[in-house]
């Protein structure tokens, strides 16, 4: 079963920013991957109290320091870090914020589930208070999932569609499709498109008890972050209009009964032909890297479609860890980092996949400019 959006007018990514591990703006995403520097860290007992002994941490990440003291007392940290995010973005260009804001500005943001600490907090309090009805009504609003894109929206002035998506790692391509649709039908002028994903104590030991190694092979250490796009509608009357991909095609399924190969062979096929991709186009190629057999069923399906070509294989699963949500959106963020360093990827096209443990898959098609 899977879904799929075209355009008939291109829709392009003309900027992008990022809250990583390698630090705070495209600039720290960018240098970091050039270095192929990781970004694990020791995790310290306080505050974290995680079963985990490394993570991969926005390094120094404190919200009242990056966003200040006023409207941030109750907010949790993936809304920092996305409220973090979508500022950087705005303001890293003139253009950005003229553009990105406004009554016909829109934000799809991706998730797993939300803050799953803030979920845990106000859920543990209903049974520990006095009363269950004793509980911070400030904190409610982050126990919901879309509180991220919300107050991100309110914070930047936001006017136009307001839309969150869960779907693990493939949220952020999920983000993606939906934008498309967004500009499509006329609901939105841009999009800032994305996926966040906090690190918590809650989250920490969520992952412990849910790792399968069998199933979902070694654990990798946890990582967290904002990745976010700018997408418009190409327009060829404006010469300001700085157009870093053209996106060609996406395409969304799910993997019944674990058959990932299948469901992302389909996918990946399908988008080459409507794309009318040859894989010799193919100037690189960026996974999920999942670790075990549902990594190994991404691998084989991407050789496949790839046979008779030599594209890049882009990594970077080792240097931020398992960032989950933010996944995908890193990934499109090391297309445009590592075709900006490569004239050879100019005109060609980057093939971007991805997986996740509860059965979603999906890829996107990037013609670099």
């Amino acid at each position: 079963m899977s879904t799929t959006s075209t355009l008939e007018n291109p829709t392009v990514i003309t900027a992008w920013s990022a809250v990583s591990p390698f630090g705070v703006g495209r600039e720290a995403f960018a240098e970091g991957l050039r270095e192929r520097r990781s970004a694990e860290l020791p995790l310290a007992p306080e505050p974290w109290q995680a079963p985990a002994e490394t993570a991969f941490l926005v390094p120094d990440f404190d919200i009242r320091t990056a966003l200040g003291k006023k409207g941030t007392r109750s907010m949790d940290r993936a809304t920092g870090l996305a409220v973090t995010t979508v500022g950087r973005l705005l303001d890293d260009a003139p253009r950005n914020r003229q553009v990105g804001t406004g009554e016909d500005s829109a934000l799809v943001l991706g998730t797993t589930i939300g803050s799953v600490q803030s979920q845990m907090d106000f859920t543990r309090d209903s049974f520990t208070g006095e009363r269950p009805y004793f509980v911070d009504p400030a904190r409610f609003p982050n126990a919901v999932m879309n509180c991220a894109a919300g107050q991100s929206a309110i914070w930047h002035r936001l006017k136009g569609a307001n839309t969150t998506i869960a779907g693990g790692h493939a949220a952020g391509l999920y983000a993606l499709n939906y934008s498309r649709r967004l500009l499509q039908f006329g609901r939105a002028r841009t999009v800032l498109c994305g996926a966040v994903e906090e690190f918590s104590h809650a989250r920490s030991w969520l992952d412990r008890h849910a790792h399968d190694p069998l199933a979902d092979g070694p654990a990798r250490p946890a990582g967290e972050g904002c990745g976010l796009l700018l997408v418009e509608r190409a327009d060829p009357d404006d010469r300001d209009q700085p157009v870093l991909a053209e996106l060609l095609a996406v395409r969304m399924g799910i993997a019944l009964d674990g058959d990932v190969r299948t469901a992302l062979a389909s996918c990946v096929a399908h988008a080459l032909r409507r794309a009318e991709v040859r894989p010799e186009e193919l100037w690189a190629v960026s996974t999920s890297e999942l670790p075990g057999p549902l990594g190994e069923q991404e691998q084989a399906v991407v050789e496949a479609a790839t046979a008779g070509a030599s594209p890049r294989r882009l990594t970077q699963a080792a240097l931020l860890g398992d960032t989950v949500a933010a996944s995908a959106a890193f990934q499109v963020a090391g297309v445009l980092v590592h075709a900006e360093d490569d004239p050879s990827a100019a005109g060609r096209v980057a093939l971007v996949t991805s997986v996740d443990r509860d059965g979603a898959v999906g890829c996107a098609l990037l013609r670099l400019r």
